[in-house]
């Protein structure tokens, strides 16, 4: 429909997980994307987490420079397509 409310008329607008811990991923297209959530059943999480898949490329960098020219860390760098401020969530 063209019209009409985001949300259907009974959805709460505050959800309520249930107790207890849940981690989903998701494949996306610069590797692996997870979640870590934990709950005590209240409408806010009692603990939650998000893991970039750039923070797991970037953790590669030192593995894939050993041996290399300081010149070629720049350009093994670029080759990852990291988003820097993801790495720091």
């Amino acid at each position: 429909p063209d019209e009409g409310p985001i949300l259907p008329e009974r959805m709460p607008r505050s959800l309520r997980p249930a107790a207890g811990e849940n981690y989903m991923r998701c494949e996306n297209t610069r590797g692996e994307y997870g979640i870590y959530l934990i709950s005590k059943g209240a409408t806010q999480p009692y603990r939650l987490r998000i893991r970039s898949s750039c923070f797991c490329n970037l953790s590669a960098l030192k593995h894939m420079t050993v041996g290399s020219y300081v010149a070629d860390a720049v350009t093994i760098l670029g080759s990852l397509d990291i988003v820097l401020c993801e790495v720091d969530r």
